[in-house]
């Protein structure tokens, strides 16, 4: 059986003040050079998905810079872990708007 949880306000205003805090970080402000390391940095990540046939890494990498501007990819930057990550838009939406 599912165990169910009643969330309150307090409990959902203490929950949110714990979330990440996410910056979306415009390709085009980034150095080429920079954005290129950052895609070469992800498309080599373990569990990244290409589908069925393997890519090299050139492919992979533009596959990626298609993507990203196409706006189907956003690049997020998760301030408190100094961390950044590429995302599909749909999860960008979800995590810059809490």
């Amino acid at each position: 059986s599912k165990r169910i949880v009643a969330r309150n306000g307090a409990y959902q205003k203490e929950h949110n003040q714990n979330m990440a805090q996410f910056v979306a970080v415009p390709p085009e402000r980034l150095q080429a050079e920079v954005l290129q390391a950052l895609l070469e940095e992800f498309a080599t990540r373990d569990g990244t998905d290409y589908g069925e046939r393997e890519l090299n890494l050139e492919e992979k990498v533009e596959r990626l810079q298609h993507q990203l501007r196409a706006g189907d990819l956003h690049i997020l930057y998760d301030v408190d872990r100094e961390q950044w990550d590429l995302v599909p838009r749909v999860q960008a939406a979800l995590l810059l708007n809490n």
